[in-house]
């Protein structure tokens, strides 16, 4: 066992295997930064590379890759509100207030720090529980599992603000929307009404950025100001690092949280930072900040998705059996250096293992210290006039969206999910609950299905449905006593109009709408295919229906009405703009790229976003086009993308990279 050790700390410390590491890091760094890429793009960029290497090199190199994304991608949660990766979803709701009040300085430093030791406690955990970790991740079958992700569910009781109807209501559209396409049962194919894009559902990354990224840039766009006010990063270093360590049990909380569920296939990256972002609420004496500036909603779900890494790292090594997309990726570059998953990693491979579980704690402190030193520079983003900052920040979230199934399709779904987000800001509708939804539909319905079959409804007695049931039960006792509100406390009045009132109501039967069609199209189908959406869609119909009851009956101070047009910062601002322009700009890339094709309409929007919005020279237009048009033509060279075409490219064979 000694010499196992030795020998893999020996290897770990080789020149070959630090610059290996420091080359993965740094693609990491790059891809995190930029929203909506992610780890399996980073990944896939470095897998070709793999052939011919060192193997203890190579998987350094992917494992210091996979260590960092879930720390750089703080950078755009953080400064700009928008989510870097599915990890950092949650980071945005505390994280994107700070950076508004001038604080960004403390709530990167209390992130990076979190990050840093929650991919350390994951390594130490990693380390003592390989050995024996086969038979304890055995011990989860399907009903277990299903449990899991009901717990998950719990945490729209913290996150349903102000108006439990729609925090419920907002849940069981993302649960509809992530049961568009297969039925896991039978195969059948739900919600598609024709259109061939949702054969496979709508992808994570579009849900992502367009509930979270689209309002927020809409909403800079019409304030004609920067993201920040003042000193960019502010103070506060110090300050973060304090912040983590009062908050240190909660920190290492969190951390085994994420190491818990990283290890159990099927959850995952996507969800982790929302659990540990519940259990802070839950936790905490005085909620009443989380959701506009607290430091615990930054420290908790950064703790947690770092640690998740390592968890995910056992199930991807000891059965074969991906944590998460990233270590799918990551499976497929073991395979491909002729590493064989399964005992043998534990055996005769130990010192592999215990290589790439040290180079996972290394990898995050070079990271963290990394990203400490860019901080400054990419902080001076937020300064700049946001005019000139949006048409790079839309080309890039739309080439992130369109990487899902690299078709104009992707464009689409992100434009009307992006306007579905903008809605549900101005009204009031808590888009977390809906991406928890979302995100937990698929593992729901799959396990429930599983149990079924496997132990019929006996699986609701064993012994680990009833302790995960009854943790439910608590996570959704202290959820509802303790729930956040981004758009303010839960108890604050907000008066409305009679046109806003209005408003709120045709959004509200919109919804209902939503629900009935799903009830429709799910009669239509088998029980086993149809009985998740006619489940869902009927407690999302009842809870609408009370909302909007609420709506038409209620007095104007009641909770259920929220106005972002009545009560937000921006209202009374000389500057303040129609609030259609950012849906409008994206609306009119998505034309273009329907009419000629993706990379010749963001050259054509470029110029015409710079010359009519931003009223930019002519001479500062042409050098940020081209060097917008360089840098993605260079993203997509590296990635293997060909862009979306449109009509002008399918009638007349052009060549990459205009096609």
């Amino acid at each position: 066992m000694i010499d196992t050790l030795l020998t893999a700390f020996a290897a770990l410390l080789t020149v070959q295997h630090l610059a290996y590491m420091l080359l993965g890091v740094s693609v990491g760094l790059v891809i995190g930064v930029i929203p909506g890429l992610g780890g399996i793009a980073g990944l896939s960029l470095l897998v070709p590379f793999l052939y011919g290497m060192d193997s203890i090199s190579a998987l350094g190199m992917l494992i210091g890759l996979v260590a960092v994304i879930p720390t750089s991608d703080t950078f755009s949660s953080v400064l700009m509100g928008i989510p870097g990766s599915s990890a950092s979803q949650a980071t945005v709701l505390d994280g994107f207030p700070l950076a508004k009040q001038g604080q960004a300085a403390r709530a990167l430093s209390a992130a990076f720090i979190s990050s840093l030791f929650g991919g350390i406690v994951g390594a130490v955990i990693l380390t003592g529980f390989v050995l024996i970790a086969r038979p304890l991740i055995l011990l989860f079958g399907s009903a277990e599992l299903f449990m899991l992700a009901l717990f998950g569910l719990s945490m729209v009781a913290v996150l349903a603000g102000r108006s439990l109807p729609k925090g419920l209501a907002a849940c069981a559209v993302g649960l509809l929307i992530g049961s568009i396409g297969g039925a896991p049962a039978t195969g059948e194919f739900r919600m598609i009404y024709g259109f061939e894009y949702l054969y496979d559902g709508i992808p994570l990354v579009i849900i992502g950025l367009g509930l979270f990224a689209i309002p927020e840039i809409s909403d800079l766009l019409r304030k004609n100001s920067t993201i920040a006010e003042g000193n960019a990063l502010g103070s506060g270093w110090f300050q973060g690092v304090r912040d983590w360590w009062s908050n240190l049990f909660l920190s290492i909380r969190c951390a085994g949280l994420g190491c818990m569920i990283g290890a159990i296939p099927g959850l995952g990256g996507s969800v982790v930072d929302w659990i540990a972002y519940g259990h802070a609420v839950q936790t905490a004496k005085d909620s009443s900040k989380f959701g506009r500036g607290d430091i615990r909603g930054v420290v908790a779900p950064e703790s947690a998705n770092n640690a998740m890494q390592g968890g995910a790292l056992l199930p991807t090594m000891l059965f074969g059996i991906p944590g998460s997309g990233s270590m799918a990726v990551f499976l497929g570059g073991m395979v491909l250096l002729g590493i064989e998953p399964g005992p043998s990693m534990v055996g005769a491979d130990l010192h592999i293992t215990y290589s790439i579980i040290w180079s996972l704690a290394l990898a995050n402190i070079m990271g963290a210290g990394i990203c400490i030193m860019l901080a400054q520079p990419i902080s001076r983003l937020t300064t700049i006039p946001f005019h000139y900052l949006a048409p790079f920040m839309i080309a890039l979230i739309c080439f992130a969206a369109f990487q899902a199934t690299r078709d104009l399709a992707d464009l689409v779904a992100l434009l009307s999910i992006g306007l579905l987000g903008i809605l549900m800001k101005r009204f009031g509708w808590p888009r977390p609950a809906l991406l928890i939804g979302y995100v937990l539909a698929p593992q729901a319905e799959t396990f429930f299905y599983q149990a079924l079959q496997f132990n019929g409804w006996e699986f609701l007695i064993r012994p680990g449905v009833l302790i995960i049931g009854a943790l439910t039960l608590t996570s959704i006792y202290f959820g509802l006593k303790n729930r956040v509100d981004d758009t303010g406390p839960t108890g604050e009045v907000t008066l409305t109009s009679h046109t806003s009132r209005n408003v709120q109501i045709a959004f509200a039967i919109a919804m209902l709408g939503f629900f009935g069609m799903a009830l429709w199209d799910a009669s239509g189908h088998s029980f086993l295919g149809g009985v998740f959406p006619i489940g869902v869609g009927v407690v999302g119909m009842v809870f609408g229906v009370m909302l909007l009851i609420h709506l038409v009956r209620g007095h104007e101070d009641h909770p259920a009405f929220f106005d972002y047009e009545i009560v937000g910062d921006h209202v009374g601002a000389d500057s303040n703009g129609w609030f259609w322009t950012g849906p409008a700009w994206l609306g009119g890339l998505v034309v273009a790229t329907s009419l000629v094709g993706f990379y010749i309409a963001m050259i054509v929007f470029f110029i015409a976003f710079l010359r009519v919005r931003a009223q930019a020279s002519w001479l500062r237009t042409i050098t940020m086009t081209a060097c917008a048009a360089g840098f993605i033509l260079g993203l997509a060279y590296m990635l293997s993308l060909n862009f979306p075409s449109g009509w002008l490219q399918n009638t007349y064979d052009l060549p990459w990279p205009i096609r």
